[in-house]
């Protein structure tokens, strides 16, 4: 198995660079509108649709109204859906916290209702992409690889604390994390994992940071790795109330789609949010 996600992701980091660098920002949106499609596609299990043709009508309404935001609203509508997005986001995330910390308890307040899970997944999914084309396009016009960059340092602030999780885990892991949520998960993984991503934002602030920013950067980048840990165990916690092992099977090794953006659909608002507050 961890041979098989090795091989994926040495496979799958390239083409999200690619993808990053080297795609005009109108392209660039259309793979994102696809990836939140097949999101939404995996995400119509938590609220109980089994077939797959109701599942792919969800997932293309879904793709169809992000298409419409992006490419036809007027350009100041689409940043007021951005800041509005990511208030949501803060609000969203705060309430994850509180919902994984009380499962399986709060679980009855949601888990047989088909609503409130769709405005879980609608709150999950949207500030993600609304967040990451704010960050894509930030200073587009000057230099269309400045957001690009910032995109790039997010990716790599959670999978080196997936990464460094999964290390610490499994040599040092003996204390539980959250085991009504995911029982895989320990405290010495989440330590190892935050600590790896830690000194990984240290560095790049201090080659390429300036000295009036390092210090809001920081705790932009330490926020958004603790909501990338909370973003995995709230798809975890999904999971495991719909009875679910993996989101899908899209990619081996790796699970679904969902699988793999858990963490990003925290981490990426908070540090947008964050970011921006400092920039304003």
């Amino acid at each position: 198995m961890l041979m098989q996600r090795l091989i994926t992701a040495l496979v799958l980091i390239p083409c999200v660079v690619m993808a990053l660098f080297f795609l005009p920002l109108p392209y660039f949106s259309a793979v994102i509108i696809l990836v939140c499609g097949l999101a939404m596609w995996e995400w119509t299990q938590f609220l109980g649709i089994k077939r797959p043709n109701m599942r792919g009508l969800c997932a293309l309404i879904g793709m169809i109204v992000l298409a419409v935001m992006t490419y036809f609203i007027p350009f100041s509508w689409f940043n007021n859906l951005i800041v509005y997005s990511l208030e949501l986001a803060l609000v969203w995330w705060l309430v994850a916290l509180i919902l994984v910390i009380t499962y399986p308890k709060t679980a009855r307040i949601w888990q047989n209702s088909v609503l409130l899970k769709s405005v879980f997944g609608f709150c999950t999914i949207f500030p993600f992409f609304t967040s990451l084309l704010a960050l894509r396009s930030l200073l587009y016009i000057f230099n269309p690889y400045i957001g690009a960059f910032w995109v790039l340092y997010v990716l790599v602030l959670v999978w080196a604390t997936d990464s460094g999780a999964y290390f610490a885990g499994r040599f040092f892991g003996k204390h539980k994390l959250a085991p009504h949520v995911s029982p895989g998960k320990t405290v010495e993984g989440f330590i190892g994992g935050v600590l790896t991503s830690v000194i990984i934002a240290t560095i790049v602030m201090l080659i390429w940071g300036s000295a009036g920013s390092f210090r809001s950067i920081m705790v932009a980048s330490i926020v958004a790795i603790l909501a990338s840990v909370l973003g995995d165990l709230t798809e975890s916690m999904f999971k495991r109330a719909a009875g679910i092992k993996d989101s899908g099977h899209l990619i081996p090794g790796h699970g679904g789609v969902l699988d793999r953006i858990d963490s990003i659909t925290a981490a990426m608002p908070v540090f947008v949010g964050l970011l921006f507050a400092v920039l304003v």
